[in-house]
């Protein structure tokens, strides 16, 4: 019995042995290939000449560096290109240090500060459409002057007057053949009244500015201040200063919100309450009552004294 299984498993025929031994040449073979490969391959010569002239030039250039340009809020934005094939060093600017005015300064002494030419431009505009330097630290406002330069420079700023000048408008009488005629001055602005063309007259204002006033009045209510005009959105403090003076209010009458009735929608759109003091005066008001007086709200952690002071000519309980 043992012979026989013997016999069946581990007797083969002509055939067998044969298919055996092709298939171990052929795993011979495939094992003692790597080994002779390199006899049949050539060795790749390499040149140390060429290696030795790559580090040298590998020694010689410089990482490319990219600087993060800003420019003036009163000019367009334009970005320079670079080019990594082309711009692998940067030509020093060679700088040096004088007592110079900002408002009087030439391009050619911009340029011996060490100041790059698209920024002296940005410079020249902002100057020429009426912008001016009213202290040495307002040089620091320059979108796209280094801090380093600032710093740099900050020393020598030397401002001859350093006021603010305002346009004074008087009246002139101009005679004619049949009688004298006399100029009307310029007329002051209702800040409560005047369309947008009324605030287009005024120095520095422009469409938009004159829309965002507007725009800015109507959700306020009306204006009970002149100061209240500065907080225009985008309007500038220096523009605002300008027109400060021809500014009036003939009618303080402002629009008032009854915040023992109004609803979260109606208060937070207010610019003085918004979402989270609206809520509270109304989460207030749901559990404790409606209000006896406007002061009440200041029991309210979320409203200090200065924004119950701009808010409380807007509030009414009745």
């Amino acid at each position: 019995m043992w012979k026989q299984f013997i016999k069946d498993y581990f007797i083969f025929t002509k055939k067998e042995r044969t298919g055996i031994i092709f298939i171990v040449s052929i795993i011979f073979i495939l094992i003692i290939i790597p080994f002779l490969y390199p006899f049949f391959s050539g060795k790749k010569q390499y040149s140390h000449a060429e290696f030795a002239n790559e580090i040298a030039q590998l020694s010689l250039e410089k990482p490319d560096s990219f600087e993060r340009k800003s420019y003036s809020k009163n000019t367009d934005y334009n970005f320079d290109d670079y080019s990594l094939q082309n711009k692998q060093n940067y030509e020093t600017i060679k700088a040096e240090v004088f007592y110079f005015d900002p408002n009087t300064a030439s391009f050619a002494d911009w340029k011996r500060l060490g100041i790059k030419d698209k920024v002296i431009h940005t410079i020249q505009n902002y100057l020429s459409k009426g912008g001016k330097f009213y202290k040495p630290e307002d040089i620091g406002k320059i979108w796209g002057l280094n801090p380093s330069d600032v710093k740099r420079l900050l020393p020598y700023v030397s401002i001859k007057n350093t006021s603010k000048e305002y346009i004074a408008f008087e009246k002139k009488e101009y005679p004619t053949n049949s009688s004298s005629y006399t100029s009307k001055s310029i007329q002051p602005v209702d800040v409560n009244l005047a369309d947008t063309s009324a605030f287009i007259n005024l120095p520095g204002i422009g469409s938009k500015l004159s829309q965002r006033i507007i725009a800015f009045r109507n959700k306020l209510g009306g204006f009970y201040s002149i100061n209240q005009v500065g907080e225009t959105y985008l309007l500038p403090d220096s523009t605002f200063q300008k027109i400060k003076s021809r500014l009036i209010i003939g009618n303080i009458s402002v629009k008032q919100i009854n915040i023992n009735t109004a609803s979260i929608d109606e208060m937070q759109a207010h610019p003085y309450l918004r979402y989270n003091l609206a809520n509270a005066i109304f989460q207030y008001r749901q559990q404790h009552g409606n209000f006896n007086s406007v002061e009440g709200i200041k029991k309210i952690m979320l409203v200090t004294e200065e924004i119950f002071i701009k808010a409380v000519p807007y509030l009414s309980i009745q």
